[in-house]
């Protein structure tokens, strides 16, 4: 997530950083130490995705302040 905000990981701590996952399980949380998105729940596909074949999980990524 610093990469692609184009952020050094020090400027990426001053800010509040939030992950939403669309649905009621948060699968993705943020790194601290390392600004990388990472999985903290374990995805079931047949659970999340039933019988789809292409299974696409979203989250959106929100930065507090200014970039």
């Amino acid at each position: 997530v610093a990469k692609d905000l184009a952020l050094p990981l020090a400027k990426l701590r001053e800010h509040e950083l939030s992950i939403l996952d669309k649905g009621r399980t948060q699968y993705f949380s943020l790194h601290g130490k390392t600004g990388h998105l990472v999985m903290v729940e374990r995805i079931d596909r047949e659970q999340v995705c039933e019988s789809a074949q292409q299974c696409v999980l979203r989250c959106e990524v929100i930065v507090e302040g200014e970039v």
